[in-house]
């Protein structure tokens, strides 16, 4: 099952994607949000939505609904950098020892198609297409055995990068933070309806139709266990955490000539067995 957090009769909601509907759930027994829902048995979640169907008027088109970011609000969201081994190469880096760990904001997010902003300070707009790890439970100082228990789900990202900010410190940080640059969706898919540790996964990026990234999640260096385990030497992952598992080769600012996003183009990000995010671009108002 599809879950979305979306805006219903004035207030945030989290409903079940069926088919070309959204069937609006209330609220999660225990948690809260999307990730209340990802805690709960499937089979509690099945029949909540076959509960709330029964109401027409929790029943929406999906097309109608006004999606929010799948996760609208993380508490952290941890990104790693030169994950994939030929995504390293092109930006003339080796083979990393140690995962390049940076972090988003939430103010950086997006929805499923809401514009994306391309700032007024720059032109180098790069798309960058990501698995999304969503954290369900508490965990610190994993192990391989463990790791896995703590995933809620996964979903799509684009790690949208203002790279010549990126780059104007050592650390990224500052061109991976502008507004409305990195959308998180459509929606999230139960952990337990994927590979473990969403292996064997193609993903792939579309700029107005054309191919830019393509790749498979069994690619990345340090794969979601190893990087759960990392991470919670240094940190608790709560509930609603988001961990972006790093992109591919492809990328815009690699390519010659650069090809960078723009006004009226369209990015796509395809992970299988998950989803397409899509997003127009618009330029921020002066």
């Amino acid at each position: 099952m599809k879950l979305v957090t979306l805006s219903h009769a004035g207030a945030e909601a989290v409903g079940a994607v069926e088919q070309q509907d959204v069937v609006v759930l209330p609220p999660p027994p225990s948690g809260h949000g999307i990730v209340g829902w990802l805690q709960q048995p499937a089979q509690q979640l099945a029949q909540a939505a076959a509960q709330a169907r029964a109401n027409p008027a929790s029943v929406l088109r999906l097309s109608e609904a006004k999606l929010l970011p799948a996760v609208p609000r993380p508490g952290k969201i941890v990104c790693l950098g030169l994950n994939y081994a030929d995504h390293a190469a092109e930006g003339g880096h080796k083979k990393p020892e140690y995962p390049s760990f940076f972090l988003r904001v939430p103010s950086s997010l997006a929805a499923h198609g809401q514009p994306l902003l391309r700032p007024r300070v720059s032109d180098r707009f790069d798309y960058e297409a990501e698995l999304a790890v969503v954290i369900g439970r508490r965990g610190r100082h994993l192990d391989e055995g463990n790791a896995l228990e703590i995933v809620a789900g996964y979903t799509c990202f684009n790690d949208g990068s203002l790279r010549d900010y990126q780059r104007k410190t050592t650390q990224w940080t500052i061109g991976k933070n502008f507004d409305r640059t990195g959308p998180l969706g459509p929606w999230v898919v139960p952990a337990s309806e994927l590979p473990p540790g969403a292996a064997g996964l193609k993903i792939e990026s579309r700029l107005n139709g054309q191919a830019m990234q393509s790749s498979n999640t069994s690619n990345m260096l340090f794969p979601v266990v190893e990087t759960l385990c990392l991470l919670t030497e240094v940190m608790t992952l709560e509930p609603g955490d988001v961990i972006a598992m790093g992109t591919p080769s492809g990328v815009g600012y690699a390519r010659n000539p650069p090809v960078f996003m723009k006004a009226g183009d369209r990015i796509e990000i395809d992970i299988e067995k998950i989803g397409v995010l899509s997003n127009p671009i618009v330029d921020e108002e002066a």
